[in-house]
């Protein structure tokens, strides 16, 4: 073999290795990416929630009733991760006037709220969260616009208008640098949402026009735009109220990368990356969906360019974020891909007619399939409303939220359109929807740092988590290693203890805590008599920056509030004690330690009049002695004395001192219930326990101890039945008791099962109009669904 052939097979040889270790070095990086994200998807697991009100519009009076369905992030099925979920209704100034918090079982939980006539007219926000979710941006919260007439509150007087407008823009991948042409999303709202005519001009400091613009939907557009180095910019828009808008375009830098992505209808999306004034040899792109890597590629820089041609197929359905990293694995561009969704499951509702007379029936029957027309399995919620001048159809569908809206930061309009039209205007509507919300739901620093997250909030998996703090009183300091008590007095036995920490926070662990009342928190005051504890809100105090828009009274609404108000007073009037009704909560009434030893009812005894005697005469477990004019008791086993003082409940609160106990009045007392043995409850270890119950539950007029704190305190909302009367015979269809309801049906719990349709069924009332039902609802794979019926009432 010649010298100038052993030569050219060196260099080729050379060549070829020097590729194979530059692709291995690619794919190690690449490698490492997807490993950092999956790493860290794994260990912040991520809910959504929607909730399906009945209506969207209510007068004060009136229930809004509420379905709460709460799934993976990930994947959409349902999560039996949390087992309380959080409602707040906040006004314009972002405080709550209306707060719940339900229980929450394999990802459903449904409630309710009763308008107070307190409220004034305006929109209100209705937001939805759980414990575990308040670890994350408040923008992901449930967030959904409602309106509350107020018939007995004089509407606000119109101010001048001075609306004030928010222009925002995006470029493509999150840079300009100049002399790089690159696409520029913008939007445009004000205080009462986007504002859609306007056109707007980009010019720089000669007064040049460089580009003009104009939306596309909802107040949404882009353009192309080429920024120069050492030209400034600025956007003039002119709407068609007021003097023109100036805003300032992002500055523009002299070195960085800018991402193109393209889509020509095709089976790829071709994403072409250019670099200025940066030395890399390859960048490197990640596609993720909801946290799941779908593509992990790199590519070569050549004249400053690098190309990625990603298969669509690869890409998981909705929202993907595809984001660039230079050779240092530093995300520089991060933009949004919509891919539509398939619908997975269709649901079928008719009812049996398409008009009513008054006070008859309504059958409707509801199934849920698949594409090919095979039955599924479904959990739904159904509610049928009159619509008028002033309640419209409620527009938020589970589909389009879960899809969309909840991957999104702000206020979405019309998410519905997006999902529900596929032609070009909607799809580049889409597109620039994608562009228009900047950079990522989490930091990449967190992620690529692959340190395990820090979570200030738990998830309440096995029921509401009732949190403190413990203050010395002397010292001013949290105090740590502190045991402490909280008690819910009552006929049930309620008592949960907790450990404060380093930061002298506790956290009670409640179970089955349904419905307003009252809570006790203390210490042993025997032992630990300097700290003070303070129960902080379980409703999260982090807010979104979007705001609701301003509530108008129209003159078309005239007619619908007034009849809308006569028939919440005459419903209140004739039926209010059957729409007060609750269910009773399916509780363990037993007590946290079970079943005692033995349980003592007094009034199978002879009465004493003092509690000394009781113990000493019938209480064979314990034994009263009096040391140094002080009480005490001792627990007497098979084995012998107990050491120390055992655990004593009245009513279920703690009572430390024993000579309180000793002075209790016995006639008062309905039963008492012995533990003879060491009994461990979360942090306390006790020598036994003796509960003692009266007959009201009212603790028999004992004091509270003064470093006591006690607190009105709701616990889990208490299910109210809805009313829906039945006119079922002849007598009840006569019947002279008016109907005015104008909510005929909710249903927050129907199930559909594959052999064969559900039927539902309900009552027309007295009010005559145009009726429209909508079902939500989801299968237990994830797949989520909605659809509208509707019928006259004549």
């Amino acid at each position: 073999m010649s010298k100038i052939k052993q030569v050219a097979l060196i260099i080729a040889f050379s060549f070829s290795a020097l590729l194979f270790l530059q692709a291995t070095s690619f794919a190690q990086v690449t490698d490492q990416i997807t490993k950092s994200l999956n790493q860290y998807g794994q260990s912040t697991i991520q809910e959504k929630i929607f909730i399906h009100t009945d209506k969207s519009t209510y007068i004060p009076g009136e229930v809004l009733w509420f379905k709460a369905y709460i799934v993976n992030a990930g994947n959409h099925t349902p999560l039996d991760l949390s087992r309380v979920a959080y409602i707040d209704v906040l006004d314009g100034k972002q405080n709550a006037v209306m707060q719940a918090k339900i229980a929450v079982s394999k990802g459903l939980g449904n409630g309710s709220l009763y308008i107070p006539v307190s409220l004034t007219n305006g929109n209100y926000k209705l937001r939805a969260y759980t414990s575990w979710m308040k670890n994350f941006n408040a923008d992901y919260y449930f967030e959904k616009s409602i309106t509350i007439v107020n018939p007995l509150k004089t509407p606000d007087v119109a101010a001048k208008a001075t609306l004030g407008y928010d222009v925002q823009f995006f470029p493509e991948g999150g840079n300009l640098v100049n002399g790089i042409a690159g696409k520029v999303a913008f939007k445009l709202s004000n205080e009462n949402g986007a504002v859609n005519n306007f056109n707007g001009t980009i010019i720089n400091q000669r007064n040049d026009t460089v580009a003009r613009f104009r939306p596309l939907k909802f107040g949404i557009g882009s353009f192309i735009f080429t920024p120069l180095e050492g030209d400034t910019y600025k956007a003039i828009i002119k709407t068609d109220k007021g003097a023109p808008v100036i805003k300032e375009l992002p500055v523009a830098n002299n070195a960085g990368f800018v991402m193109t992505l393209n889509d020509n209808g095709g089976p790829a999306l071709d994403v072409t990356v250019k670099i200025k004034n940066v030395n890399a040899g390859a960048v490197y792109l990640l596609a993720h969906t909801r946290q799941s890597v779908s593509i992990a590629e790199s590519a070569s820089v050549n004249d400053g360019t690098a190309h990625f041609n990603i298969d669509k197929a690869k890409l998981g359905e909705g929202i993907s974020h595809i984001t660039i990293f230079d050779d240092a694995k530093h995300p520089v561009c991060e933009r949004l891909y919509f891919k539509r969704p398939k619908k997975q499951v269709i649901l079928e509702t008719t009812a049996n007619q398409t008009q009513y007379a008054q006070r008859k029936k309504v059958n409707v029957s509801i199934s849920a399939n698949d594409m090919a027309g095979k039955p599924l399995a479904a959990n739904l919620s159904m509610s049928v409303y009159r619509i008028d001048s002033l309640q419209q159809v409620d527009a938020g569908d589970i589909f389009s939220y879960m899809w969309l809206r909840a991957d999104l930061r702000g206020n979405i309009d019309s998410a519905a359109y997006y999902m529900n039209n596929n032609n070009n205007e909607a799809n580049t509507a889409l597109d620039n929807l994608m562009l228009s919300q900047g950079w990522r739901r989490f930091m990449w620093s967190n992620v690529l740092s692959n340190k395990t997250p820090a979570f200030t909030f738990l998830p309440e998996h096995d029921g509401h988590l009732i949190t403190g703090k413990v203050t010395n009183t002397i010292t001013g300091t949290p105090a740590k290693d502190v045991v402490t008590y909280l008690s819910v007095p009552g006929k049930r036995v309620q008592l949960f203890a907790a450990n404060s920490d380093t930061t002298g926070k506790i956290i009670f662990n409640t179970a089955q805590l349904f419905g307003p009342g009252e809570i006790v928190a203390q210490t042993n005051t025997e032992r630990d008599s300097t700290y003070r504890i303070d129960i902080l809100s379980p409703f999260s105090e982090q807010y979104s920056a979007y705001t609701e828009p301003k509530f108008q009274l129209l003159a078309a609404m005239r007619k619908s509030i007034e009849e809308h108000n006569l028939a919440v007073q005459v419903q209140n009037t004739y039926s209010g004690a059957k729409i007060r009704n609750f269910y009773e909560p399916r509780v363990d009434s037993s007590g946290f330690y079970a079943t005692p030893f033995k349980t003592y009812l007094l009034d199978n005894y002879t009465r004493f009049t003092t509690m000394e005697e009781v113990l000493r005469e019938y209480v064979r477990e314990v034994w009263v002695n009096k040391s140094q004019k002080r009480y005490h008791i001792k627990v007497l086993n098979e084995k012998g004395f107990l050491d120390g003082d055992p655990l004593v409940l009245l009513d279920d609160v703690p009572v430390f001192n024993i000579d309180k106990v000793m002075a209790i009045d016995p006639l008062k007392i309905r039963k008492l219930e012995d533990v003879p043995y060491r009994y461990y409850w979360g942090p306390s270890v006790h020598e036994g326990i003796l509960s003692f119950t009266t007959y009201k539950g009212d603790l028999g007029g004992v004091e509270m101890d003064p470093h006591a704190v006690v607190l009105d305190y709701e616990g889990l909302q208490l299910q109210r039945e809805f009313y829906s009367p039945a006119y079922d015979t002849d007598a009840t269809g006569k019947s002279r008791l008016p109907d005015f309801r104008t909510t005929l049906y909710w249903a927050p719990d129907i199930n559909t099962v594959p052999e064969q349709k559900s039927e539902v069924s309900f009552y027309t009332s007295d009010i005559a109009g145009k009726y429209i039902g909508i079902i939500q609802g989801i299968t237990p794979s994830g797949d989520v669904a909605s659809q509208y019926f509707s019928f006259d009432v004549r």
